[in-house]
């Protein structure tokens, strides 16, 4: 596996990171069922009619896409703005990653671009690099499209979004994501593909994909992209 995610790393220019899992797990502290609940209510408040089955999602984008689906826009930008605003205040409680942040500074040192490409709010991404000292390492972020979720991923356009403005060729772009649906994007928009599997049933689900290399550990793309500097320090 290092061996493949050697000459992966070695043939691109820039990596694309998903946020909420291989950065940080956005609602550590601020659950996503809470949330998922709270974007409910506001279907409520404007007399909405909330099938059982969304009434119990825990999925706050699910709701949020689901609500986009329906095709009423005005009840989409409410949705859309109480996400927003739920965002901000969870990556305020959010957990980092481990080795996240040598990920993006390892990447940087071998003069590999990094961006963020992530279905939650931009505002919401903005504000934990800033937080956490790693605005200067990271641009562009592409977040989700304003009360449009049918451009969330799997759709390839933020990626592609991000492609653009790195101007580098989309074969020379790896998006490290958690999810099939980073994974079913990145293969829509051409570039390569890191699956990086945080619980021990994704591995399988990677491998079944044929996601081109799996890990388990962040630690893993920083010493890739450390070799690929020629620094010489290793992460567990």
């Amino acid at each position: 596996m290092t061996a493949d995610l050697d000459r992966l790393l070695a043939g691109v220019g820039a990596v694309l990171l998903d946020f909420d899992g291989p950065v940080c797990s956005v609602f550590a502290g601020y659950p996503a069922p809470q949330v998922a609940a709270e974007l409910v209510d506001v279907l409520r408040r404007r007399r909405v009619d909330v099938p059982p089955d969304l009434a119990s999602e825990p999925d706050p984008l699910e709701v949020l896409r689901r609500t986009g689906a329906a095709g009423d826009h005005r009840i989409t930008r409410a949705v859309e703005d109480a996400l927003c605003a739920a965002e901000r205040r969870a990556v305020e409680t959010a957990e980092p990653t481990p080795y996240a942040r040598e990920v993006i500074v390892a990447a940087r040192q071998a003069g590999v671009s990094v961006a963020v490409v992530s279905n939650n709010s931009a505002g919401a991404v903005t504000a934990y690099l800033a937080a956490h000292r790693l605005a200067g390492y990271v641009s562009p972020v592409v977040g989700r499209a304003y009360a449009d979720p049918a451009r969330m991923k799997p759709s390839p356009d933020p990626i592609l979004q991000a492609v653009h403005v790195l101007r580098e060729k989309p074969g020379r772009c790896v998006l490290v994501g958690d999810s099939l649906s980073d994974i079913e994007g990145a293969r829509a928009a051409g570039v390569r593909e890191i699956g990086y599997a945080n619980r021990p049933q994704k591995v399988g689900a990677f491998r079944a994909a044929g996601v081109d290399v799996v890990v388990t550990s962040m630690g893993t793309i920083a010493e890739g992209l450390i070799n690929l500097s020629g620094s010489g320090d290793q992460f567990a």
